[in-house]
């Protein structure tokens, strides 16, 4: 039987309206995350809260000690809540996010936040790689605004779903949060 966590990403300030660097759609995966999180606790489940800090003093957002680097108060972390810190993409990279995983008996891992194509994308792949069954909820996560690459602008949206898909196909089972509350 598959013991999980839910583990929430960089749901913080400067993600959301008036910070330094709005995603697309952050309300609406915010508000997903939050009841996600009100269902992990109600069922007593491992709630770990990922918070990243960028320790350049030119960082761009999520500065150290700043405002913007907060939770949101949308789901701000519970007293009995582990709280990682990270200082890059992967939640699990030079952090104590597995050994905690490990030290519960985790054998599945939840992941909703922020962004899709960066810190969930590695949390997910990081996750699978080292033997946990891992579920994101694509309506629970948020991307930057549109990309781009070589010429070609990417609209968030693509940029969501392109690497939901990859997920999907190889690392992660994908759902939304209306299905994952229903099982």
């Amino acid at each position: 039987m598959t013991k999980s966590a839910l583990i929430l990403i960089d749901i913080q300030n400067d993600y959301f309206p008036g910070g330094k660097w709005e995603l697309h759609g952050m309300e609406a995966s915010a508000a997903n995350a939050r009841r996600l999180l009100d269902h992990a606790r109600a069922k007593g489940s491992l709630v770990v809260h990922v918070r990243h800090e960028n320790e350049r003093p030119d960082a761009l957002f999520f500065a150290a000690g700043t405002t913007g680097a907060e939770f949101h108060p949308s789901i701000r972390p519970a007293a009995d809540e582990p709280i990682v810190v990270k200082h890059r993409v992967n939640a699990f990279l030079d952090t104590g996010l597995k050994q905690l995983l490990d030290e519960n008996g985790i054998t599945g891992v939840t992941l909703a936040g922020s962004m899709s194509h960066m810190c969930i994308d590695a949390a997910a792949r990081a996750a699978s790689d080292f033997g946990f069954e891992v579920t994101v909820i694509e309506d629970a996560c948020s991307t930057s605004r549109s990309l781009e690459y070589n010429g070609v602008t990417v609209p968030a949206e693509q940029t969501h779903g392109a690497f939901m898909a990859a997920l999907s196909f190889a690392y992660a089972s994908v759902t939304g949060t209306d299905a994952y509350l229903s099982n």
